[in-house]
């Protein structure tokens, strides 16, 4: 596995959280290393995610810090903790760090609101519909990442498998859902896929007909992932450089009311469900 030279998306979150609640509580950089019994750098170092912080040291920062929301500490604690690594880590210096870093925090959500108004969520794709969206990268792929990016792929959609998935509700517009991506054939197997998991008990996916007119976000992906704790969740949005992640409260508010306006103006899940089944036999 090769060396880690950039903190993941997790880090940087607990490292930023950090710093968040030590400016909050007015104290300095140099008065925290006082406190914890480190150095400046160190502390910089913890607040950028380059480095750990033990969780005796982030109880003891919480409680100068007055900090007294007792299940976003724990939750801070959690996240400090050695947790080994991840089966995305396999992929490390194969694929680009926002592709693992969204599988990483895929693999801690402990739920996810998804909005998707051209494509099919990846969670939810057949081999060969990602097979077609990723012949169409540009620049091109070459052929070996195109099959590492499937293999990849399919373990991330594990996470909606087993005993104990994360309740996902995803929101698809009828736009993703007409996108013929690989042909007739492709495209028909994929509408079939999203009725089979449609219909697991913790997955609710909603149609927004284009007769429902405007709403806001409308043409951008939206990954919304709960966190233990309201103030760890992550919005995750899709650009032309790569994903973006979001967890300012102004930012995450203005995408669960977002998500909020999208899920009002959907079809019920078994109507959705209809409305899927009668494009596929459009096919």
């Amino acid at each position: 596995m090769p060396p880690r030279t950039a903190p993941t998306e997790r880090q940087r979150r607990l490292g930023s959280e950090l710093r968040k609640m030590r400016t909050a509580a007015g104290m300095s950089a140099d008065q925290a290393a006082g406190l914890l019994g480190l150095d400046r750098a160190k502390i910089s170092n913890i607040e950028t995610g380059i480095r750990t912080i033990s969780p005796e040291r982030l109880r003891t920062l919480a409680c100068n810090c007055a900090c007294s929301d007792q299940a976003y500490v724990d939750a801070l604690v959690n996240m400090a903790r050695p947790n080994g690594h991840g089966w995305w880590e396999r992929y490390r210096g194969s694929l680009s760090s926002g592709l693992l870093d969204i599988a990483e925090l895929e693999s801690y959500a402990v739920w996810m609101r998804t909005a998707h108004t051209a494509h099919v969520p990846g969670l939810f794709q057949t081999s060969d519909h990602a097979l077609e969206l990723f012949r169409a990268v540009l620049p091109s792929l070459p052929e070996h990442e195109i099959a590492l990016r499937l293999a990849f792929r399919a373990e991330r959609q594990q996470v909606l498998e087993g005993e104990n998935p994360p309740e996902y509700v995803g929101v698809v517009h009828e736009a993703a859902l007409r996108m013929q991506f690989g042909g007739r054939k492709v495209a028909r197997a994929q509408l079939e896929h999203l009725l089979t998991v449609s219909e697991r008990p913790s997955v609710r996916l909603l149609v927004i007909p284009f007769a429902a007119g405007t709403f806001p976000g409308a043409g951008q992906t939206v990954n919304y992932l709960g966190g233990p704790v309201l103030q760890l969740d992550t919005a995750q949005v899709d650009s032309s450089h790569g994903p973006e992640f979001l967890g300012g409260e102004a930012q995450l508010e203005k995408y669960r009311a977002h998500l909020d306006w999208m899920e009002r103006i959907a079809l019920a899940p078994e109507a959705s469900r209809d409305f899927i089944r009668e494009i596929a036999n459009e096919l």
